[in-house]
């Protein structure tokens, strides 16, 4: 059941809330809410991508496209949202790290002013180990998907 507050209202995550359950900061901060949190299952990342982005000056100028490596880091900021969500404790000393992609496929291109909805799902965890399936929209149409894994890592040993 999608996670609703005392109102009835399905919550949704902003920027200061986002901040406050992964490390990630601007430039490199993915994802600008999210919502349909469904505990220890699925939760739902929105990226607006703008021409402001600033790997837009290099890719490619005259014809700006999101890199799907960004794509794929989106998802898993979005994943480790739910993974704090769940544990905020978890974003006071811990950090995710990738250890896994798989099945990666890149449908349609992903361009200024185009806004990212990234489905992500909880496929398996096993202590620290995480294996999450993600799919990116643009509106309805599938531009990306992948399935990749993750691992809390102690910030401590991770220096």
């Amino acid at each position: 059941m999608i996670i609703k507050n005392d109102n009835g209202e399905v919550v949704c995550l902003q920027h200061n809330e986002i901040i406050n359950l992964i490390p990630h900061r601007y430039p490199f901060l993915l994802i600008d809410k999210v919502t349909d949190i469904i505990l220890n299952k699925s939760i739902t990342g929105i990226k607006a991508v703008t021409f402001n982005e600033p790997f837009f000056m290099g890719h490619f100028p005259e014809h700006p496209v999101m890199p799907g490596v960004l794509i794929l880091e989106s998802m898993a900021q979005t994943a480790a949202c739910l993974v704090s969500y769940e544990d905020s404790e978890l974003s006071k000393d811990k950090l995710v790290f990738f250890t896994g992609i798989e099945k990666a496929k890149f449908k349609k291109p992903v361009t200024p002013g185009c806004t990212l909805s990234l489905k992500i799902k909880l496929i398996t965890n096993k202590r620290s180990l995480y294996k999450f399936s993600g799919e990116a929209y643009v509106e309805s149409n599938l531009v990306a998907l992948s399935e990749f894994s993750a691992m809390l890592v102690d910030q401590d040993k991770a220096k």
